[in-house]
Formats: C-alpha cells, sequence, structure tokens
C-alpha cells in the first residue's frame, strides 16, 4: 500500500483477520499527518489482554505501531466507545478505532462471560446508537476498523450465532452513516462505498 490514499471524514474498513485493515488505517494515519504539521492521529484501541498470548499480541502491535506511525498517540478504550471519540476528535486529528469487532466482543461476551454467562449489556441497541451518533457527530476525520467474520459457515452455538448477526447489523449500520467503506483481501483494498 505504497499509494497516496485520500482522507474521508468518515471510513470503515471491513475485512478477515490478517487481511491489511490495520495497515490501511495506519497508512491513512500517515498520510493525515504528513499533509500539515498542524495535523495529529489518536488511536483508540479496544483489546483487552485477556491472557498471554493476546497481551504478547497487543505488544507487538504497539510496537510495530511506533515504528510505522511513530507520533500517533494510542488511547485504550475498550468499553466507552462513543465517549472517546467524541472526547479526542478534532478538526485537525484523524481518529482510528481498532477495532469494533473487540469493542462488540466486551460487551457481549467479555473475558468473563465463559464463567459467569454475563454480558456487559443485555443488548447492544444503546451503545450502537451512541457510536452512530458520534460518528456523524465528530469534527475531524474518523477511521473505523473491523472484522467481517460472516463471510463463512454458520457457527455452531446460539452465543456465538447471535454474536456474529450483531457484528453484522453493527457493520451494515456504521457503514451507513460512513462517507467511505473500504473491505480489505490479502492486503488490497476494495472500495465498497465512497470515492477510493
Amino acid at each position: 500500500m505504497s499509494e497516496k490514499l485520500a482522507t474521508a471524514r468518515s471510513e470503515l474498513i471491513l475485512g478477515g483477520q490478517k487481511s491489511g485493515k490495520s495497515r490501511r488505517a495506519e497508512m491513512l494515519a500517515l498520510g493525515w499527518m504528513a499533509q500539515s504539521p498542524a495535523h495529529h492521529a489518536v488511536l483508540i484501541a479496544t483489546a483487552q489482554a485477556w491472557d498471554d498470548e493476546m497481551r504478547a499480541r497487543i505488544e507487538r502491535h504497539q510496537q510495530d505501531r511506533a515504528i510505522r506511525v511513530p507520533g500517533m498517540r494510542t488511547i485504550e478504550e475498550p468499553l466507552q466507545l462513543a465517549q472517546a471519540l467524541t472526547r479526542y476528535s478534532e478538526p485537525h486529528t484523524l481518529v482510528v478505532v481498532d477495532c469494533l469487532t473487540l469493542w462488540l466482543t466486551n460487551l457481549l461476551m467479555p473475558a468473563e462471560y465463559a464463567e459467569k454467562k454475563q454480558p456487559v449489556v443485555q443488548d447492544e441497541s444503546a451503545p450502537k446508537a451512541m457510536i452512530l451518533g458520534a460518528i456523524k457527530a465528530v469534527s475531524g476525520p474518523v477511521v473505523l476498523v473491523g472484522n467481517e467474520i460472516g463471510l463463512g459457515v454458520i457457527p455452531l452455538g446460539r452465543e456465538t450465532r447471535a454474536f456474529v448477526d450483531a457484528l453484522g447489523r453493527l457493520n451494515q449500520e456504521v457503514a451507513q452513516v460512513c462517507e467511505r467503506v473500504t473491505f480489505m483481501a490479502a492486503g488490497l483494498p476494495l472500495t465498497l462505498k465512497g470515492r477510493p
């Protein structure tokens, strides 16, 4: 992805695991910061270190991101995403959210879920409405990263099927309010909505 990427007011980047979603978001942040010394970028990270493997994964992402996008500030916010978007959005600041899928997981199937069978919220519609409102209201550009997990076989287990359905609804609604939607596969972007 060495081509110059145009910045949209809002962009949703979807794809499978290791499809190049986060890399595209980082390249958009780099391009934004290169446009002017007054431009800044903030990453809102939604991942939580549930276990040693996840902790190592987060550390590796932080190290790689510091090399690829020096100067981009990272904020960790696993649950209060709409509030974080509102707090960090400014006209000269591009906000990257990585990722919507983990944010929804944190709400509906948190790490403690296996033991307690209790989501943080019973219904994702209120937090989702807040996210959609925040995307519409931000004063600067926003890039949201999320997984497309509905392309395979129907998963086993009621909770898993419910999560796949909830994520599909979230992706559709976020896509409706975003100016551009990009699908990533094998590191290559396909523009689904808006101008490339």
